[in-house]
């Protein structure tokens, strides 16, 4: 038997009472950017689920709560005096963690018409010179998304903005820097290499100590500058890293949390593991990898320099580059099929672990701790053993690229003395080219040997993806209707109702109604669909069938 209470005032589509809510400037002033941009919402739909600190809302989650409403909103430093009428009404920060909305200026412009939520939709006038005193110089301005009615039907697919590559797009003006960055140091990277070749042909002939100090100063600098710069370099990837990390984190939670409960997964413990392997993707995109993937373009002007020195020897570097290609091509599909492979057995490992303990009592009573251990046993031996595969290959790698390395640089040796005997290349020029292989080659070595970590976030970014694409309670392309007011009156028309992957109805051909204030008792045998009610009562889940 339980009883259900209906006509509860105040509570929207959220969850989150009004009425519970505590004094909130910043998100009252929201409110009101809602109403005067023809979006209104309330406070409890526009916070629900929202990290608030202190139970308010912050100028960092302004913007996620404005999304909710419609509308693209930015935290700016700026004065009054720089604040564009066209960019009106706009959000002012005030001293006392306090907020207000600037609707606009007199025709002096030393009034200003402001709205403060907490006196009602009536504006204010302030003076110039006292708002002045309590802005905080921090603005926040907001705009309508454009949307498209009934009227203008959509003619194709439209693309909506990716999840995951949507928030690196966001960090491309940093690892644009990152690009600049390393074409000066690729270019500085010529600097060894053509002072090695200057000193032997032309320093060390003409006994010229003065040249040779001067070219050392030179490279002294050119290296200091190079190490400035890689480790700016490394600065901006693990910042742009950081900043990723953080969106996507906080974009993989709230989809988790907001999931309809009939898409919610059957085994907690290997949705886990999924959600887990975020940091596969998380350490391959801070890690070394964006390093090589940007030097990689670069391999082309060390073959150039070594070109413009001897032509004859771009042959065995470019031979060496082919074969590393061949290589890691051979390699991959292996290290993907084990990447997966790995990924399952993780979760199911994962799963048998919260399984076992989740369901501690129930396996001691039916006396199935060695089913359990024998299932967790067989797990653990089959990821043992994909693990030393992974790492062989992973092994085989990075030796098979460190092998055609050391073998071109031979093969670049051997051509250079034939060359030498001919009088085509001096000592110098093959020193240099036999450097500059070296760094031709080596950032292809080191994308080989990030194969199986490559392999390891596809795989996982797979798995994410099939998460995000989950229904949710609150879609953010769904337009909600607003209604202040809401009756406590609930009817069922012909309700119907099953679980997912469940063939027989837990609910069928329910029909009831129950007003506001009414109490009701509902009175079944278990398994009579008691709790069932109360989950459809509470919209955890949408009836199949009815209304």
């Amino acid at each position: 038997m339980s009883e259900v209470a209906s006509g509860s005032a105040g509570v929207g589509n959220s969850g989150v009472r009004e009425d519970l809510l505590h004094h909130d400037p910043l998100l009252d002033c929201l409110v009101e950017l809602t109403r005067i941009h023809g979006r209104p919402s309330t406070r409890a739909a526009l916070v629900a689920g929202l990290p608030l600190e202190k139970g308010s809302l912050t100028p960092s989650l302004f913007g996620r709560a404005a999304s909710r409403a419609g509308l693209s909103a930015k935290v700016v430093k700026r004065s009054l005096d720089r604040i564009d009428d066209v960019l009106l009404p706009a959000v002012l920060l005030l001293n006392g963690d306090e907020a207000c909305v600037l609707l606009g200026w007199d025709e002096s412009g030393q009034t200003a018409r402001l709205l403060f939520p907490d006196t009602g939709q009536g504006s204010h006038q302030m003076a110039r010179d006292d708002l002045a005193l309590r802005y905080t110089g921090i603005s926040i301005f907001a705009r309508p998304h454009f949307r498209f009615d009934s009227r203008t039907p959509q003619v194709g697919e439209v693309k909506l903005r990716h999840w995951f590559w949507g928030a690196l797009a966001e960090q491309m003006p940093v690892y644009r820097d990152v690009l600049g960055a390393a074409l000066l140091i690729n270019v500085m990277a010529l600097a060894m290499p053509l002072f090695t070749m200057n000193v032997y042909d032309r320093v060390v002939p003409n006994r010229a100590m003065e040249t040779l100090w001067v070219l050392a100063l030179g490279v002294v600098l050119i290296i200091g500058v190079d190490m400035a710069l890689r480790s700016l370099r490394g600065y901006f990837i693990d910042l742009a890293g950081a900043r990723i990390d953080m969106k996507l984190s906080a974009a993989i939670m709230e989809r988790v949390l907001g999931v309809r409960m009939e898409a919610r997964p059957a085994a907690v413990g290997a949705f886990a593991s999924n959600l887990r392997s975020f940091e596969s993707v998380r350490d391959f995109i801070t890690s070394a990898s964006v390093t090589a993937f940007i030097d990689l373009p670069f391999a082309l002007l060390f073959v150039l320099v070594i070109a413009l020195i001897a032509w004859q020897l771009i042959i065995p570097v470019l031979l060496a580059i082919a074969a590393v290609v061949v290589y890691a091509y051979v390699l991959q599909h292996k290290m993907h099929a084990l990447s997966e492979s790995t990924y399952r057995a993780g979760a199911l490992r994962n799963a048998t672990l919260v399984e076992s303990l989740t369901a501690l009592e129930t396996i001691k009573t039916q006396g199935a701790e060695g089913l359990m251990q024998a299932k967790w046993e067989k797990t653990v031996s089959f990821v043992a053993g994909v693990n030393n595969q992974m790492r062989f290959l992973s092994a085989a790698a990075t030796n098979g690229a460190m092998e055609i390395q050391q073998i071109v640089n031979i093969a670049v040796v051997i051509g250079g003395v034939y060359l030498i005997a001919d009088g085509k290349l001096s000592m110098g020029g093959l020193i240099a080219c036999t450097m500059l292989t070296s760094r031709a080659v080596a950032p292809l070595g080191q994308m080989v040997g990030l194969l199986m970590q490559y392999h390891n976030a596809k795989v996982a970014l797979t798995s994410l993806e099939q998460i995000m694409q989950n229904p949710v309670e609150r879609p953010g392309d769904a337009n909600f209707v607003h209604r202040p007011e809401l009756k406590g009156n609930i009817e069922f028309r012909d309700v119907q109702f099953s679980y997912p992957n469940c063939q027989v109805a837990a609910l069928k051909g329910l029909n009831c109604r129950i007003d506001e204030g009414e109490k009701v008792v509902v009175i079944g045998r278990i398994g009579s669909g008691k709790t069932t009610l109360q989950k459809l009562l509470l919209g955890l889940y949408q009836p199949t069938g009815g209304a």
